[in-house]
């Protein structure tokens, strides 16, 4: 970004250390689109440079101080004045004072708490972000990048089955089961729908996936719910006794981990829609919950030390259920 003011300018360039190495996944803008932006995990070091370009060599730029900020960020559409900053780092780079020429400055945020993923939904926008400011004053010179952070946890061996009943009294009555009710975001949902009672005329069942995103509170408290996944059980007209099995593949839709009551600011939660259609058009609805989470690769002797350091941070809280421990940073999945 320039900045014009008394015959002098200067863009800034933050650059990490690891940028040629470092993992860049795809995340979806506010706008829709989705660009690739550098991977993070909770308990990662965050360092770079931050280039500072004279535009006019031997013209002086006067400044007011220079410094480089982390920060991670809630921002509600409805709300767009206040951005609530729940992580927020400041380095001072150089005191108040003026430079002649071009200058390259490092910093370094060593092992960064970065406790909730990356989400960009309807109504809420949750960032990461180094900030490099030139305070200047008039107007300051600044320069941000965004960075995506992915949470990776690992749930315990209780992961119950779903069994639940659909009826209408004397006209229908149908069993339905899922193998589990927690599922990583590359899972395979598997499950039977049981037919005991058919007495009305069914033309068509399916199963969707929807994302229900809360934001707010008290009178301000908005949902949005989008279907994420249609899957077609059946078309046409079951009989009693049969049975239908079910197999949906998570991998091919845009989901996130199940993010429940993110500070105090919003909560996105995932749902299996059991839909049932007659043939008068009625339709028939069974909703339950199931949670998300995204898991990293198994747990490799080489597990870098800033990974143990985020492992051990949420190791007791694991423990009591309030929130998923952290496994390795070696894969995306």
């Amino acid at each position: 970004m320039s900045f014009f003011s008394f015959g002098q300018s200067a863009e800034i360039d933050v650059v990490l250390n690891d940028a040629e190495t470092r993992k860049r996944v795809e995340h979806k803008t506010e706008d829709g689109k989705k660009d690739k932006y550098y991977l993070f995990y909770d308990g990662e070091t965050v360092s770079g440079k931050v280039n500072v370009t004279l535009k006019n060599p031997g013209k002086r730029l006067e400044h007011q101080g220079i410094k480089i900020e982390f920060i991670g960020q809630i921002e509600l559409y409805y709300d767009r004045g206040n951005h609530h900053e729940f992580v927020s780092l400041v380095k001072d780079l150089a005191r108040p004072g003026e430079m002649t020429q071009s200058q390259t400055f490092d910093f370094e945020f060593t092992h960064v708490e970065k406790p909730y993923e990356s989400y960009t939904g309807q109504n809420v926008k949750l960032r990461y972000f180094l900030r490099a400011t030139i305070s200047r004053r008039l107007n300051d010179i600044a320069k941000e990048m965004d960075i995506v952070v992915h949470t990776l946890s690992t749930y315990p061996e209780m992961n119950s089955s779903i069994k639940m009943e659909v009826g209408i009294e004397d006209c229908l009555h149908i069993e339905f089961e899922y193998n589990k009710s927690k599922y990583h975001l590359k899972d395979v949902i598997v499950g039977k729908i049981y037919f005991l009672l058919v007495r009305i005329k069914i033309k068509h069942m399916e199963i969707d996936i929807i994302k229900r995103e809360t934001t707010g509170t008290g009178p301000n408290v908005f949902h949005e719910n989008d279907t994420i996944a249609k899957y077609e059980i059946m078309d046409g007209a079951p009989v009693r006794g049969e049975s239908i099995p079910i197999r949906l593949f998570l991998a091919g839709y845009e989901l996130t981990p199940t993010m429940r009551d993110i500070n105090k600011k919003f909560s996105v939660r995932y749902y299996l829609n059991l839909v049932l259609i007659d043939e008068e058009e009625r339709r028939y609805f069974k909703q339950q919950e199931i949670t998300l989470w995204r898991k990293g690769d198994i747990v490799r002797k080489s597990m870098s030390h800033q990974a143990a350091i985020a492992s051990q941070r949420y190791e007791g809280s694991a423990n009591t259920g309030n929130k998923p421990s952290v496994q390795n940073q070696d894969e995306d999945n």
